[in-house]
């Protein structure tokens, strides 16, 4: 019965279908992802071949429909192609897109691509979903370059060999230039740039996961914040480049309860911060601005993190509870260079550019933590509990006075 059923559903999907849709095949709790066009079924009906893989039906999970919608910018227009994708809407004014889903069931992806000065993509949707940049170079008149109104998991992947541009409107209301609704995870090898003219570069409402996959991810202009994400960061692998913002590098918000106060203890990992590998980048050129903001606690396993705190009152790293370093995988090599000097107000005390300030405590289990100062008003560190180091950790900060574990 089951192999009956497969056979029906092949010869359905190729009756309704083009050559080219896409379908998953799931075996086992995992899937590949296929053209239609790459089927062939054996005489007997027991087995079929999808590009080099061999299945015998009668132990496929099931069968899913891949719909994908393109969206092409050229200019002072933009195409929508939805293929056969159910439950999606849309309206293009001049390149401007604003797409609507309605879809509860079937898995939806997003192919963005072209090039415009005068276009953005608004898309509203209830399910988790996939954006594949293409090669897009979009710079928004109104508004946000992307904005993906979706609270559940949405993938964006740079696809192998593009370069891909979100650059957003200025004066305009927008949180950033490239902004989700949910918890975004970036993959793919491909490279992203952003510009945010009037907040933040890229922003997230739920947490922004920074996979192993990710080719690079640069900030070169952001108002407030290059990232500012809600919940937790974690990043995994890529490159990561932040300059030119006149807010913090990289900031984590913590979700609160209705009364934006309490913590909400239903997030988890709620304000915290992973580097697990990758290599960050950052500057924090603005007075009293952090390169790297973790609300609760900072754990590094792995990467190699350079970071130059150059503004007046500046901080490399700045952490509200407890600070973790080792080395899990990847080797974890931590440089920061602390040089911005004093930050004179008349109405606050001086405030000191630190390479690192911790409200908590710092721990150094292994990798390399290394940080320099220049000035008067620069200094190595400051923390406020206490900070223990194993033997087989390499530690140079001024300031400091060390236990060893």
């Amino acid at each position: 019965m089951k192999k009956l059923y497969l056979i029906f559903s092949f010869m359905l999907f190729a009756s309704v279908m083009q050559a080219q849709e896409q379908i998953r095949v799931w075996k086992e709790g995992e899937s590949k992802r296929f053209t239609t066009s790459e089927i062939l079924f054996s005489e007997d009906g027991e087995t079929f071949s999808v590009a080099d893989s061999t299945y015998e039906c009668i132990q496929i999970d099931s069968i899913t429909v891949v719909h994908t919608v393109s969206v092409t910018f050229a200019g002072d227009t933009a195409y929508v192609d939805l293929g056969h994708t159910p439950n999606v809407t849309y309206t293009v004014e001049g390149a401007h897109v604003n797409i609507i889903s309605t879809n509860t069931k079937s898995e939806l992806e997003f192919v963005l691509q072209g090039e415009s000065t005068q276009g953005s993509l608004v898309y509203e949707g209830a399910l988790k979903c996939k954006f594949y940049l293409n090669g897009l170079n979009l710079t928004s008149d109104e508004g946000a370059a992307i904005d993906i109104q979706c609270g559940k998991r949405v993938d964006l992947i740079l696809n192998p060999g593009t370069e891909n541009f979100l650059v957003d409107a200025p004066g305009g209301e927008q949180k950033a230039a490239l902004y989700c609704k949910g918890h975004l995870e970036v993959s793919g090898s491909g490279s992203l740039t952003v510009s945010g003219n009037t907040k933040h570069a890229i922003a997230t409402k739920e947490y922004l996961q920074i996979k192993k996959s990710t080719g690079s991810i640069t900030v070169n202009k952001a108002v407030s914040d290059g990232m500012h994400i809600g919940q937790y960061f974690l990043m995994d692998g890529g490159t990561l480049d932040i300059s030119g913002q006149g807010g913090e590098g990289v900031q984590v918000e913590i979700k609160t309860l209705d009364d934006d106060v309490t913590p909400d203890p239903d997030k988890e990992d709620n304000g915290m911060m992973f580097i697990n590998g990758g290599t960050l980048n950052i500057t924090a050129k603005a007075v009293t601005t952090k390169a790297i903001k973790a609300p609760v606690d900072l754990i590094i396993t792995g990467g190699t993190l350079d970071i130059y705190a150059s503004g007046a009152g500046s901080k490399g790293i700045s952490v509200d509870q407890d600070m973790l370093v080792n080395q899990d995988s990847n080797i974890t090599t931590i440089t920061i260079h602390a040089t911005g000097g004093v930050y004179e107000d008349e109405n606050e005390d001086d405030s000191f550019c630190y390479g690192l300030k911790i409200k908590g405590n710092l721990t150094v289990t292994a990798g390399r933590l290394f940080v320099s100062q220049r000035n008067y008003g620069s200094k190595g560190g400051k923390v406020g509990g206490t900070c223990i180091k194993s033997a087989e950790a390499s530690v140079s900060v001024s300031g400091l006075t060390w236990q060893t574990q």
